[in-house]
């Protein structure tokens, strides 16, 4: 495969060199609060140094500490790098790539933790499906505070390889970052995660993984993932995250066709578009609440953006209601107090 010019080369290790089976590497900024129970729970599952490289990459944090923390926690156990200055999400997982030696590589945000038996769960994954490149489990779904919220939907009812993974992925990102391991030889094979991205590198990264290679699927929760709903985050933010997702879509319209026949690819393109065309409503809704009507109609026009379909018009008909319904409140308000 002829690696994408966006995704960074990732060099296989030279000969000779220690290689322990895992790589966790722990993408870090401004987390410091919640990187000790991140670590808490890799160093519970601790194969050892000669199995298991444990190392937090720090986007050069400016509000906190993490090196203090991983000091005081890792016992030296921990390695921490920490970028000259802030490099971003995609080019700071580029560095985690880059500088995992083991042969399979998890990717663990400093504010996401996994569960007890993740590591053990996911080896025998491996070691009994070598064809695989990736393996994930079922995340429990945390909020800011730390409180469990939710489990991710059962992708299938039992452990092991998964069937259309391909179709599956393209329509949606259907795990978390903190759930999956993938082989440092894909990586090296296919490239880091892709540049131009800026918030679902991830996706297009998984979906790029599908394509050449069967995924392993663990039905048990053995991740836990810190999610911030869409109207908790500013406006400006919702609105790159809804022009990143079409980029996203975009690039993986470049190669899937290559793989699937093109009138599939639309059909699951289009699918995928119409379901994140919805996520923003709550914050649309939540800016005409405030009387933000110019920035709620800003975020409509992101939806409109994504997808025209007839879901689309159902959506645009709530989103005109809602304006109405917030601007005959705020008259009544005024006549109340007139």
């Amino acid at each position: 495969m002829t690696q994408n010019s966006y995704c960074a080369t990732i060099s296989p290790i030279s000969d000779g060199t220690p290689r322990p089976l895992w790589s966790v590497m722990i993408p870090n900024y401004n987390s410091a609060n919640y990187l000790r129970q991140t670590l808490e729970s890799v160093l519970e599952q601790d194969l050892g140094s000669d199995m298991m490289q444990i190392e937090v990459i720090d986007d050069c944090s400016t509000k906190d500490d993490p090196k203090m923390v991983v000091e005081k926690l890792g016992g030296g156990r921990v390695s921490f790098y920490q970028q000259p200055h802030n490099v971003g999400k995609s080019k700071n997982y580029e560095t985690c790539l880059k500088r995992a030696r083991g042969h399979l590589i998890h990717i663990l945000h400093g504010d996401d933790c996994i569960l007890h038996g993740f590591y053990n769960k996911m080896q025998k994954a491996f070691e009994k499906n070598s064809e695989i490149g990736a393996a994930f489990s079922c995340s429990v779904i945390m909020d800011e505070k730390g409180c469990w919220q939710s489990i991710s939907p059962l992708l299938q009812t039992e452990s092991g390889v998964l069937n259309n993974w391909l179709k599956q992925i393209v329509t949606g990102n259907r795990l978390t970052t903190p759930s999956i391991v993938v082989k440092r030889e894909v990586y090296e094979k296919l490239g880091g995660f892709d540049e131009r991205l800026l918030f679902t590198e991830d996706w297009e990264m998984w979906v790029r993984i599908a394509v050449h290679y069967p995924v392993y699927y663990e039905t048990e929760p053995l991740a836990v993932y810190r999610y911030k709903p869409l109207e908790d985050l500013a406006p400006e933010r919702v609105r790159q995250i809804m022009q990143d997702l079409r980029l996203a879509s975009v690039i993986m319209k470049s190669y899937l066709p290559n793989h699937l026949p093109s009138n599939v690819v639309n059909k699951l393109l289009n699918q995928a578009s119409a379901g994140y065309a919805l996520w923003p409503i709550k914050a649309i809704n939540k800016e005409l609440a405030q009387g933000n009507i110019s920035t709620g109609l800003e975020l409509f026009k992101e939806v409109v953006k994504c997808n025209q379909s007839l879901n689309s018009l159902k959506t645009t008909a709530k989103v005109i209601f809602l304006v109405l319904k917030h601007q005959l409140i705020s008259r009544a308000n005024l006549q109340t107090l007139a």
